[in-house]
């Protein structure tokens, strides 16, 4: 369980830290709507990704891994629709960006706190 509150806070980071750096996304709200979308966010992370991820892995091969990113992005786009007008994403573009930021500050983070070691 403190695994999993961890989790929620590092994603609430990365995306305060991804609307601070993108123009094209922002946040309606206070501490608890970044908690909120922490939430949604890793709710599909664990849900959907995968199956999208399975599904476009032809894809994914033929562009070396680029189309990741894609994925990545459409993971945002679908936090942004979910939350409502907690967070709001521009475009794809802003989608793509934002979910490589989201990444590289969730892999910094996961390693700062330990989420990354096996156990």
């Amino acid at each position: 369980m403190p695994g999993f509150i961890i989790r929620i806070i590092v994603n609430a980071v990365a995306i305060a830290i991804t609307a601070f750096l993108l123009p094209g996304i922002t946040v309606n709200g206070g501490v608890v709507s970044y908690l909120i979308i922490g939430i949604i966010f890793g709710i599909i992370n664990a849900l959907v990704k995968p199956i999208v991820t399975l599904l476009t892995c032809p894809l994914i091969i033929v562009t070396l891994g680029l189309f990741i990113l894609v994925i990545n992005g459409a993971m945002l786009m679908l936090t942004s629709t979910i939350s409502g007008d907690r967070l709001m994403v521009a475009g794809w573009g802003s989608a793509i960006l934002g979910g490589i930021i989201m990444g590289v500050v969730n892999v910094i983070l996961e390693a700062v706190t330990g989420l990354n070691k096996e156990g």
